[in-house]
């Protein structure tokens, strides 16, 4: 009998991935990681660690399997934590969730399995795998999830092929609401319980409470740039990587309209948190400039200065789950793409230079952020991903 050690969260979603794994045969222990202690940034009655790790006890007491908690804090606080906190820093958008899977549930938590004699470990994320054999060589392939509304593949986009050989996904193949049928019918806890939003095993926090932690609030200018400026109409692309580069704005390019509390607590795109009314149509974040501590915002969803056609991802970030499609230099392929979790797959062709990988995309796109992980597909499998430059 194969041992599957499943990553129990205490959502309806990991829950059931235990019953099936249970139901498939596997011997199967559940395993709580704690990531988080600090309570004080979290906003409460949003999954608070304690919560879920009770209600992940009481569905392993109700499946009749083993169960422990693991203190993952230190780790998760020195890869997940510090790596956010010197990304904004620096004026860059990180995304915690996908580094989580990548140094946090694939590499801690699948070398504690392991160590408990796990073959596999399974968790409860919306994605499909397939395993293909040429030569005796095998091949594993990560595919988007059946439930398009909660394909969650982008997140484990980091992922290389030693980790996913490892990994099962039993709820791959379902819709949510056959999720919480079965949940229902086992009379789980978690049946009826919200999907937890927010940070990866921190849940929802205030954000700039959290940032405050270690970045000082400092008083900045909020500068408006007409949509109508001479630079949006005298910036014509002319190669590959022209497509690829922001506005380089200043001060005097727009009017004062308010203040921030720090341009490292801002990204682009951001509408909330702006505090500035009596216009005409919504602000948003169209560039942060961590270095004068300003920020520059732009009316409206069209505003020019929040798309550009393209981007580029140094060859040091970029990570292809499937190693065998690795384009060499001067090469170039068409792929589906996206910068953002639930954002659709946009068409976009990859164009491999010596030092760097640019993404061009059919139709611009909206508030391309640094920091931020692009992943590409090939109809619904991920192929590969990077970390924007």
């Amino acid at each position: 009998m194969k041992r599957v050690v499943v990553g129990l969260s205490g959502g309806v979603d990991s829950s059931v991935a235990t019953y099936l794994c249970q139901k498939q045969g596997y011997d199967v222990i559940g395993l709580f990681m704690k990531n988080w202690h600090d309570d004080s940034v979290t906003i409460s009655d949003e999954c608070p660690w304690l919560d879920d790790s009770n209600d992940a006890m009481l569905v392993a007491e109700k499946l009749g399997i083993p169960f422990q908690t693991v203190d993952l804090s230190e780790e998760y606080k020195s890869r997940i934590v510090d790596y956010m906190f010197k990304e904004y820093q620096n004026g860059r958008t990180p995304n915690p969730d996908v580094l989580c899977n990548r140094e946090i549930k694939f590499d801690v938590f699948l070398k504690i399995a392991e160590s408990l004699g796990a073959d596999y470990v399974a968790t409860g994320h919306y994605c499909r795998k397939l395993t293909t054999e040429n030569n005796s060589h095998k091949t594993h392939h990560l595919l988007a999830g059946s439930d398009s509304n909660k394909d969650q593949s982008y997140f484990l986009c980091q992922i290389n092929q030693e980790q996913l050989s490892k990994i099962l996904f039993p709820i791959g193949n379902l819709q949510k609401p056959e999720v919480r049928k079965i949940a229902t019918q086992l009379d789980l806890t978690t049946a009826d319980k919200k999907d937890s939003q927010g940070l990866c095993f921190v849940g929802k926090v205030k954000l700039p409470e959290f940032l405050q932690q270690q970045l000082k609030p400092k008083t900045g200018h909020v500068i408006a740039i007409d949509a109508n400026h001479e630079m949006y109409k005298k910036v014509k692309p002319q190669n590959i990587e022209s497509l690829t580069q922001k506005y380089q704005y200043q001060i005097s390019d727009g009017k004062i309209v308010g203040e921030h509390p720090g341009a490292h607590f801002f990204t682009k795109g951001q509408r909330k948190g702006l505090n500035i009314g009596g216009t005409p149509e919504p602000l948003f974040v169209i560039e942060t400039d961590v270095r004068d501590n300003t920020i520059y915002v732009g009316q409206g969803k069209s505003h020019p200065g929040l798309y550009r056609s393209g981007l580029k991802v140094k060859n040091k970030d970029v990570h292809w789950l499937r190693e065998d499609l690795k384009l060499k230099t001067g090469e170039k392929q068409d792929y589906l793409a996206r910068i953002r979790y639930r954002q659709p797959l946009e068409k976009a062709t990859l164009y491999q230079e010596e030092n760097d990988l640019f993404i061009i995309f059919k139709n611009p796109q909206m508030a391309i952020a640094e920091g931020q992980f692009v992943a590409w597909y090939k109809a619904d499998e991920l192929i590969g991903s990077g970390v924007i430059s």
